[in-house]
């Protein structure tokens, strides 16, 4: 069976109830890219952008085998036949890994919160948007690549994406940003430099994001890899949802980090 690239439109039933905004980006062809069995009325499909693979509809061998072709690196099922799929076909290639869901409440912020949030920030730092320079600066350091990576350059960035930094003696520190966008919100990621944290930037940084958000009238969707994820997102007022299985491609993980921090 050849693996083919389709219109979005053409799997919108097979991601149909999966409240999942990386999917949303793909679905509107605005980012990421979706990948069938067949150009239409396919039976599997699967949506890829990033980092991140998710897999619906009936399993395929083939379309699995694609993502992992792509140097996927965080692979998602939709199903209980996916995940027997994975375990069967990615063996030692992969490990089976839990993320943790973060309910899509689009109500629940509290803004007062969030302001003493962004005012926490340590005396020294100062918190920047990010325009075209500090794209370029995000995208050439390895840590915080993953601010920006996903547009296509500065220009679409400036267009699409959203998200701020933090600067200490003209030193990029940390940053929040949208890791996809879509017409609706974006996806978070947040991103601190190993020697700056535990100092509060994740947080300051993440409410600047949030609140610029909420301003645009855009859902700052948040979604974590980890329980200090988890944790940072609760004290911002995001309630935790439920745990779901994933599979870290170990191939692909050479050179990256298994997982995002914040959303991450």
């Amino acid at each position: 069976m050849a693996v083919k690239r389709i219109h979005p439109q053409n799997a919108q039933a097979l991601f149909a109830g999966w409240e999942e905004t990386m999917i949303f980006s793909c679905l509107e062809g605005r980012m990421g890219e979706i990948y069938a069995d067949r150009e239409t009325d396919p039976s599997g499909a699967a949506a890829l952008l990033g980092d991140f693979g998710f897999f619906a509809g009936r399993p395929s061998e083939e379309l699995l085998r694609a993502a992992v072709a792509r140097r996927t690196v965080i692979l998602v099922p939709q199903n209980r036949e996916w995940l027997r799929t994975m375990d069967a076909v990615l063996g030692t290639q992969a490990t089976r890994a839990e993320r943790y869901a973060i309910r899509k409440e689009p109500d629940v912020f509290d803004r007062a919160l969030l302001l003493r949030a962004v005012r926490s920030l340590p005396a020294g730092y100062a918190i920047h948007p990010i325009g075209e320079a500090l794209y370029w600066r995000c995208l050439s350091q390895p840590w915080s690549r993953d601010l920006v990576a996903q547009y296509r350059d500065a220009a679409d960035y400036a267009r699409n994406g959203l998200g701020f930094a933090v600067l200490r003696e003209g030193q990029l520190v940390a940053g929040a940003s949208s890791y996809s966008s879509y017409s609706a919100g974006i996806e978070i990621e947040i991103d601190t430099r190993a020697d700056s944290r535990r100092r509060g930037l994740a947080y300051a940084c993440g409410a600047a994001l949030i609140l610029a958000c909420l301003d645009r009238g855009l859902y700052p969707s948040w979604d974590a890899a980890n329980l200090p994820s988890v944790a940072l997102a609760e004290k911002l007022g995001y309630h935790r949802g439920d745990p779901y299985p994933v599979f870290l491609l170990e191939k692909a993980l050479e050179g990256k980090r298994p997982w995002r921090e914040g959303t991450s």
